[in-house]
């Protein structure tokens, strides 16, 4: 089993934060997006969309997608299970990694990828778009600092990957201007302790 992946991203940190938690090593091969690499077609042999992550298992089989490959990992690896624990706690998990995924992460990867200056070799650039998203983004934080209160996780006392979406998300998107502050003391609460997990530091290694 192989897992093609790259430093420093978003969705490749979410599986690297995903696998420490469950303390599991497998072997990666790195992809550097800034060159290109994950357009290369020898790279698309491997993943036909081009993307990382990407699992290649021992049969050659490929996983592409973050949540695909970490639902593959918890049927083999149950403990600590994050996808859920009982039947209605795995659809509670989908929905709040779905809505951390389309309603925070996405405008503020838009945010990122239209107006960071770096971004220019990867997206053909429309600036008022990326703020546009920048506002719903952060109009979104402040939606999820009112949901965090009170609360440990998102699903209350149990961490799963819905957690690990929205923290991965606030931690490389505030280059961008998403920045957890002291006023939204829920989200910053629950920030610092997401933070705090060893698994955390694993995220973007």
């Amino acid at each position: 089993m192989k897992l093609y992946t790259t430093k420093g991203a978003v969705n490749p940190a979410r599986v690297q934060f995903f696998l420490a938690e469950k303390g599991l090593v497998i072997e990666r091969g790195f992809i550097n997006l800034m060159t290109g690499e994950h357009k290369t077609p020898e790279y698309r042999q491997i993943a036909a969309n081009g993307r990382v992550p990407a699992l290649q298992l021992d049969d050659g089989t490929v996983i592409c997608e973050s949540v695909a490959i970490c639902r593959y990992l918890e049927e083999l690896h149950p403990e600590p299970l994050l996808l859920g624990r009982n039947t209605l706690e795995r659809a509670q998990v989908e929905m709040h990694d779905r809505m951390m995924e389309l309603e925070l992460m996405m405008p503020m990867a838009m945010a990122f990828r239209h107006t960071f200056p770096a971004m220019k070799a990867l997206e053909d650039q429309v600036p008022e778009f990326g703020e546009k998203q920048r506002v719903l983004g952060q109009k979104r934080m402040r939606r999820l600092n009112r949901e965090l209160a009170g609360k440990n996780y998102l699903l209350g006392d149990y961490f799963s990957i819905a957690d690990i979406t929205a923290w991965c998300a606030l931690r490389f998107f505030r280059v961008s201007g998403f920045e957890v502050g002291e006023d939204l003391p829920a989200l910053h609460a629950w920030y610092q302790r997401i933070k705090a997990r060893p698994a955390a530091t694993a995220a973007f290694q």
